[in-house]
């Protein structure tokens, strides 16, 4: 085999060491939409720990020439272990950089300068990690019982990093095809949406940014106990954005997809052309590379931005025949047909528990007030709303209705007032713990989970669910199956209600407006609410629908569950809502039924009431 043999054991150790560390990006950035563009430094982290965990002490061997900290020579599995465990560490303090203030562009910038600030840390702070030269002479895993210069060694060694990139595939597998996995989707899809159905958005940050780190630092060690070296010039942003490019063109989201892009970009641009002949000027073909890597994504982003094998779509139903795509349109919103809905047990389907009607007051507010830069859109706001009642809210354009909405929800902080529930005060409580106590809302605009199909939409707001945490998501499918099954049947039911049985597999993404409106009113039914507040449900809605929507909410007051709902349509709060709340200029200006407010002239000249 000769020379051929050991550059094939090369190749499969470094096709090993970038399938693992785009397993890691992918779970991050296409399964929880994360833009960690500081991914490369949990590699780095991992091989220094790996290299000073296995190497003696620093002052007595070599005569004492490099700087390094720890110096523990321990055998191996230790360093590798230890490597993953420094990953996981790193990553604490970056999520706080990916946490509820900071998210999507401005976060992957912030992740950015944080690696960049850390690589020139490593570079130039000579006592701890030896500056820019580095650290050599890293022993290799059994060099004491084993020629490691050898085709054997070189072989067992791709081969066991071939094993454990499986066993991390598995992993991020198992995980990702749990209810958590729904949830992390959910959270790329909406993060605003999925915190107001109760979802921890920091926790589940945290979980995601320790996996990946933890993988990322693996495979870091992996590949310094094979090349015997560490130099934090090799670990430059740039070598992130190669492993975006990856994730890219095979397919964000897809595992498969994660490691066919590593096979075809770090592997094939990068590791691959290092071993090619030189031809003419030596810095040719490493110029190429990254004309071509650039070339790539900019085609893939233009022509096919899912990339080779794109994130599958899910068959919760069962019904394989979902796999062709449904096409909708806004002209199918007047030809819904609500089907079995009055047949259905709502209190049973959505665990509503037993009804209790007794009118009494579950939500108020005194002097709710919001400003934005110094300008008052909602002020000294003092309402209350009884138990079991469909409650209306209406006023002109800019009166403060939607901030209303998002403050008693809490996914917009007052400026100043107060918010009780349940007699309660819960100004200072986040939005996804309101949720999950009982108070959930939908949005103005359309806020379904796009990539997600119908049921996956209404299944994912569930509360509780055993499989819909990390460590839950971890003890597999025999823990949290069963129980995901049945809230599966649940779901499908109140499709098969609602008359949208045939759009259980398709995207949420591409249904009609009234078809969204009426899966994102169905989710926030799954989510158990007491109190459920709706932004404009009927916006875009055909008239026929919305009244047929309007009788199912009034029954479900009439069996205990509150509502508010902002409104313009006015034949609707006519019908349906009673009482009635005005708002105008951000102030109450009126309550009562629609019928009393017509007599109010300063309603009239506020507000064009019939």
């Amino acid at each position: 085999m000769g020379s051929y043999g050991f550059y094939f054991a090369i190749i499969l150790v470094y096709g090993a060491v970038d399938s693992m560390a785009c397993l890691g990006l992918n779970l991050e950035f296409g399964v929880a939409g994360i833009s960690n563009f500081g991914f490369i430094i949990f590699q780095s982290m991992g091989a220094y720990t790996a290299a000073v965990l296995s190497m003696p002490n620093a002052k007595t061997t070599n005569g004492g020439f490099q700087q390094y900290v720890l110096g523990w020579h321990l055998p191996w599995p230790f360093p590798w272990i230890g490597a993953a465990i420094a990953g996981g560490v790193l990553a604490i303090p970056f999520v706080f950089l990916v946490g509820k203030r900071l998210r999507g562009d401005f976060a992957a910038v912030g992740l950015l300068v944080s690696a960049v600030l850390l690589n020139l840390l490593v570079t130039n702070y000579q006592p701890l990690f030896n500056g820019a030269a580095g650290i050599s002479l890293v022993p290799a895993p059994f060099q004491s019982i084993w020629n490691t210069q050898g085709l054997a060694y070189q072989f067992s060694y791709g081969g066991a990093a071939v094993l454990l990139t499986i066993g991390v595939y598995f992993l991020v597998k198992r995980v990702t095809e749990s209810p958590y996995g729904r949830s992390l989707r959910a959270m790329r899809d909406n993060d605003i949406v999925a915190d107001s159905l109760g979802k921890d958005l920091r926790m589940q940050r945290t979980s995601v940014m320790i996996l990946g780190g933890m993988i990322a630092a693996l495979s870091g060690a992996i590949l310094v106990g094979f090349i015997t070296l560490w130099s934090p010039g090799a670990w430059g942003y740039a070598e992130t954005i190669v492993l975006f490019a990856a994730i890219i063109i095979g397919g964000a989201g897809n595992h498969k997809g994660a490691i066919l892009g590593a096979l075809i970009v770090p592997l094939g641009f990068e590791e691959i052309t290092r071993y090619l002949p030189p031809v003419g000027n030596p810095e040719l073909v490493p110029a190429l590379e990254w004309v071509a890597i650039g070339l790539l994504i900019v085609l893939f982003l233009w022509f096919r931005p899912i990339g080779i094998l794109p994130e599958r779509r899910r068959i919760l139903s069962g019904n394989k025949k979902a796999l062709a795509p449904i096409e909708s349109n806004d002209e199918s919103d007047a030809l819904i047909v609500i089907g079995n809905v009055d047949q259905l047990n709502f209190r049973e389907l959505l665990r509503l528990g037993e009804p209790v009607n007794d009118n009494r007051v579950i939500l108020s507010t005194i002097d709710l007030t919001k400003a934005f830069n110094g300008v008052t859109v909602v002020s000294d706001v003092t309402i209350s709303v009884h138990q079991g009642r469909l409650t209306g809210m209406i006023g002109p354009n800019g009166a403060g209705k939607s901030t209303t909405l998002a403050m008693l929800a809490g996914t917009l902080r007052s400026s100043s007032g107060q918010i009780f529930y349940e007699g309660q005060d819960i100004t200072s409580m986040p939005s996804n713990k309101r949720a999950l106590a009982g108070m959930v809302r939908t949005f103005q605009l359309a806020s379904e989970f796009k990539k997600l199909t119908v049921l996956e939409n209404l299944v994912s707001a569930i509360p509780h669910q055993s499989g819909d945490t990390f460590f839950g998501s971890l003890r597999g499918k025999r823990y949290w199956g069963v129980e995901d099954r049945e809230n599966i049947e649940r779901a499908k039911e109140v499709l098969e209600g609602f008359g949208l049985s045939e759009y259980a597999d398709a995207y949420a993404g591409g249904l009609s407006g009234g078809q969204r409106r009426l899966v994102e009113i169905m989710r926030a039914l799954f989510a158990e609410p007491k109190v459920l507040l709706l932004d404009e449900p009927m916006a875009g809605v055909h008239p026929n629908l919305a009244h047929k929507i309007g009788d199912q909410l009034t029954k479900l007051c009439e069996g205990g569950m509150t509502i508010v709902m902002v409104e313009h349509e006015l034949s609707l709060m006519d019908a349906f809502c009673d009482p009635v709340i005005v708002l105008a200029e951000g102030q109450v200006l009126a309550q009562g039924t629609m019928a009393e407010l017509r007599q109010k002239k300063e309603v009239v000249e506020a507000y064009l009431v019939g």
